[in-house]
């Protein structure tokens, strides 16, 4: 039995597991003052800039318990706390959205309209092919056209008639 005054010491190891367990089996929904947003970039000492399902950008704060626990990346959707006293942080990630938890959100029909449009286009981005044409290597190794020519060196050119020319002096040498 635990009293509400005493505090509990555990090492990062054990801090770090119940983190992450939290982060992935956790499936609650925004309720309140919450929403959910999009990271688009890192911008340092644990701020994120976000955008929200109006195209609102803002920044949010990562709190110490996901610090060097939990990483988020461009793309990753979070909910997030707003608070009042930040004039450029906005808000407060209390927690981090992945697929299984997107898709029970979407299931009780609390998911933002305008991140549902974003992943159709994703979606319909990733369908696309691109048509590989088949030839043969040989003519891939003599055809060196396509290879990225590098301005800062200087440019030597080998013609043939300099190799063939090359040849007969060594063999003339032997």
């Amino acid at each position: 039995e635990l009293l509400p005054n005493v505090l509990v010491r555990m090492s990062s190891a054990t801090k770090r597991k119940h983190v992450t367990r939290e982060v992935e089996q956790d499936f609650s929904l925004p309720e309140g003052g919450q929403t959910v947003v999009k990271v688009v970039a890192g911008r340092g000492n644990n701020l994120h800039e976000v955008q929200d399902h109006v195209g609102n950008s803002f920044l949010v704060s990562m709190p110490n318990k996901f610090r060097k626990n939990v990483w988020i990346k461009r793309g990753d959707f979070v909910v997030v706390n707003p608070i009042e006293e930040g004039d450029k942080v906005k808000a407060e990630i209390c927690t981090i959205l992945y697929k299984e938890q997107i898709k029970y959100i979407k299931a009780e029909n609390l998911w933002p309209v305008g991140f549902e449009k974003s992943e159709e286009a994703a979606q319909d981005l990733s369908k696309l092919k691109i048509k590989e044409v088949n030839s043969n290597s040989e003519e891939d190794s003599d055809d060196e056209s396509d290879i990225f020519q590098n301005t800062n060196r200087p440019v030597i050119e080998e013609s043939e008639e300099s190799d063939s020319s090359d040849e007969e002096e060594e063999s003339n040498s032997k």
